[in-house]
């Protein structure tokens, strides 16, 4: 059966282009055109399609709020247009937080050119952002990505990374007496870093496992997000502002340090050398993830050894097995998300397949998880 698709713009010259590319794909058929969010609501309700592509800047009503509501009428797989602008990147980031899957630049030039390149990469994304409905329900997947308030924090100290001001080094974790009363946790394995990788869903999911964890967070973190170069660094920023700890996009040089996340920046690679010092390279062309989890993965298991917990959450592919392969090589942790809360079962399933996880956990047990271990 066809992959039904709903398409809503407010340009109709998008509308058409679009169409006739989908539609030109085997398996996808192109089911409805809306000029604004409202339209898009009564048509989804209507239609029931499979995929919704959705623009953000739309009269009458824009593409977020149309997100909210479908997701709470007729929850919908929705792959976002977005331009690849700073601000681009952030109402992006907004709408993912809504709801939607996944999300793809907006490029009239290549709409008008109809690339063969686009037409597949489009395809691929449809086709994958569908997938959401089937395994674990696109409403399980949503409830785990219910919005999280934007509470106020105290103010954070300015990430630098180069700082030599007196810091614990990094793994060096403090452990405070238990309270009277409580027995003593059992001595956990020391680890020195904790490094996640994900793909579709990440955005979301990595703000679900951060926000969980204190300021006092005494082990430094690598976050690879597959993302685009314009957006990373509205994404930490992002972060930064909803967590308790420091996030900040990694620049090369930096020192990994307790209570901080580096975020590897899109377009490039992220490395780790020993002594805690992140490199940061441009990406290799034979490589299809810039940043790419194995190459990260596979740095901290040379720096690091026995000392890493790694952590694959949703996406897309199996970016990260292998990284995975080489950390447990060296006795490091490796978990997974599971299937039931992921929003694509791709790379978490590609180790567990392997046998590589240490632990199955559920994305809202993550960050409880990571704050057990220290």
């Amino acid at each position: 059966m066809a992959v039904s698709v709903l398409i809503v713009d407010d340009s109709g010259f998008f509308r058409r282009r679009l169409g006739e590319m989908i539609n030109s794909c085997e398996g996808m058929e192109v089911i409805g055109a809306a000029s604004n969010g409202r339209e898009a609501i009564d048509m989804t309700l209507k239609l029931k399609p499979d995929v919704i592509t959705m623009d953000y800047e739309m009269p009458v009503m824009d593409g977020i709020t149309a997100v909210r509501r479908i997701m709470e009428k007729c929850p919908t797989p929705i792959l976002m247009f977005s331009s690849l602008t700073y601000e681009g990147a952030r109402v992006t980031l907004d709408a993912l937080e809504a709801g939607a899957v996944d999300y793809l630049p907006k490029n009239f030039d290549d709409i008008s050119k109809n690339s063969a390149v686009l037409k597949q990469t489009l395809a691929n994304r449809i086709n994958t952002v569908s997938q959401v409905k089937k395994g674990s329900g696109l409403s399980q997947a949503v409830a785990s990505r219910a919005p999280i308030g934007r509470a106020e924090q105290p103010p954070k100290p300015a990430v630098s990374a180069r700082s030599s001001a007196t810091t614990r080094p990094a793994g060096a974790a403090t452990r405070s007496p238990a309270p009277a009363g409580r027995p003593a946790r059992a001595r956990v394995k020391p680890y020195s870093l904790v490094a996640i990788g994900t793909s579709t869903g990440g955005p979301v999911a990595l703000q679900k496992v951060l926000t969980q964890l204190p300021a006092s967070y005494s082990l430094p973190i690598v976050l690879v997000q597959h993302m685009p170069s314009t957006f990373t660094a509205a994404f930490a920023e992002r972060l930064n502002s909803l967590c308790k700890i420091s996030v900040a996009e990694a620049k090369d040089g930096d020192l990994l340090r307790p209570g901080v996340a580096l975020l590897a920046p899109g377009g490039k690679q992220l490395m780790i050398s020993k002594g805690g010092k992140v490199k940061v390279l441009a990406g290799d062309e034979r490589l299809n993830y810039k940043p790419s989890v194995d190459i990260t993965f596979g740095s901290a298991a040379n720096a690091y050894s026995d000392r890493v917990l790694a952590v694959v959450l949703t996406g897309m592919g199996s970016d990260g097995c292998e990284g995975a392969r080489l950390l447990k090589q060296k006795g490091s942790t490796v978990w997974a998300q599971d299937q039931n809360s992921s929003v694509i079962y791709g790379m978490p399933m590609a180790i567990a397949k392997a046998n590589l996880a240490d632990e199955i956990l559920p994305l809202l047990q993550v960050g409880e998880r990571l704050c057990e271990v220290v």
